[in-house]
């Protein structure tokens, strides 16, 4: 899918990169003792044929699948808000269905519980739909749109293999080792697995495990290991997929009757209130990079950023009427981050050393420090390294 395309999502590990696409002819697949076994190949090689695809016309093939989220990163009860968002993806299994004709031409489904929200994007035509609030969102993207502007909401397209496997891949550098395995087997397809482990001690992954379809190399499967784990702290991956073109009527949608539909226009320089609040949001973030330092390299960074509990409390009065606000307009959403804070909060250890003292958040993949300075430090990595860190001003 077409990076930009929409709002990203985030994982615990991050970076930038690009995988994923469709090329000529497959292997031969030969069954050794019932598991898949496909030709050998480096990883060099997989990484090279991987990148060659994506430059391809077209980019990926046709495809549609199911897609299954799953993590269990340690972390507190946290607020259920009985909806699709980015809190609700820190814990449990979450599952989205897809359907991808082209680049224009999109279908995101995720189902919740009791309800449902689906993206269908149709060339310069496309809908919103949230079955919570019976609100149908019909949009108007117009040509040139690009990068500038994106569908202002977090989108669970954005957690597709694909996606989560073009971030990690941009870390396999000299501080990361790589292997390959040949002989396993996802969706019901044979898959090479990348498995990428870091060299860095003080880094809490144990190694990333990127399964790529083993005749048109689109990542099917990405699953994170966090030390001492026999299973992964986070995964998402195809538990069934197709190449096959989607039919037509996967692409259109009409509002059931009784439903709320509004319009919203994508590009060009009008800028309504919500999109106005997205350029707000977007001139802080570039403020706050602005003041991010990294310490450390690779696997074994730590991200360091001016922040307090304040600076949440602040910005939830000065615009409360966004609590929980959704593109739809609807009510509910996504908790309010400082009670969220709070709550993550409340299982913190108190620590302390020569740089001075904080609270102290550990998962199974990521450290937080919050220091009492107004520091946030966050990084992949052991508690001894964010508090190394915490010493570097």
């Amino acid at each position: 899918m077409r990076r930009g395309t929409f709002v990203r999502w985030g994982v615990p590990i991050a970076a930038a990169a690009v995988i994923g696409a469709a090329i000529g002819a497959g292997p031969v697949i030969a069954a050794v003792s019932g598991e898949p076994v496909l030709p050998e190949r480096s990883a060099q090689q997989l990484l090279a044929d991987a990148a060659a695809a994506t430059g391809k016309a077209g980019g990926i093939p046709p495809m549609s699948g199911t897609v299954q989220q799953t993590a269990s990163l340690g972390l507190p009860a946290l607020p259920q808000t009985g909806e699709a968002s980015p809190l609700s993806l820190l814990s449990g299994s979450h599952e989205v269905k897809v359907w991808y004709g082209a680049e224009d031409k999109v279908r995101v489904a995720m189902p919740t519980q009791l309800n449902e929200t689906n993206l269908i994007v149709n060339g310069g035509q496309g809908w919103y739909w949230e079955s919570a609030t019976n609100t149908a969102t019909k949009l108007t993207i117009k040509p040139g749109t690009g990068e500038k502007h994106t569908t202002p909401t977090p989108q669970p397209s954005d957690l597709t293999p694909p996606q989560v496997a073009e971030r990690l891949l941009a870390g396999v550098d000299e501080h990361t080792s790589i292997r390959v395995i040949n002989t396993a087997e996802v969706a019901g397809r044979p898959v090479y697995q990348l498995v990428v482990a870091p060299k860095a001690e003080g880094s809490l992954v144990q190694e990333v495990r990127i399964a790529l379809d083993g005749e048109t190399y689109v990542p099917l499967q990405v699953q994170v290991y966090a030390k001492g784990s026999a299973e992964p702290a986070f995964q998402v991956g195809f538990t069934q997929v197709t190449f096959t073109p989607p039919a037509p009527e996967n692409f259109t949608f009409t509002p059931p009757p009784g439903a709320k539909v509004e319009e919203k226009t994508l590009g060009g320089e009008e800028l309504s209130e919500q999109s106005g609040h997205t350029v707000d949001r977007a001139e802080k973030a570039k403020d706050v990079a602005g003041r991010l330092k990294v310490v450390g390299d690779g696997w074994a960074s730590v991200a360091v950023v001016p922040f307090s509990l304040s600076d949440l409390t602040a910005e939830q009065a000065a615009k409360p009427e966004e609590s929980g606000r959704r593109f739809g307009g609807g009510e509910g959403g996504d908790a309010d981050p400082a009670a969220l804070a709070e709550t993550v909060l409340k299982s913190a250890t108190p620590v302390s050393g020569t740089w001075g003292s904080g609270k102290l958040i550990k998962t199974k993949l990521v450290t937080a420090l919050l220091t009492d300075d107004g520091r946030l430090l966050v990084g992949a990595v052991t508690p001894e390294e964010i508090t190394k860190a915490a010493g570097i001003k």
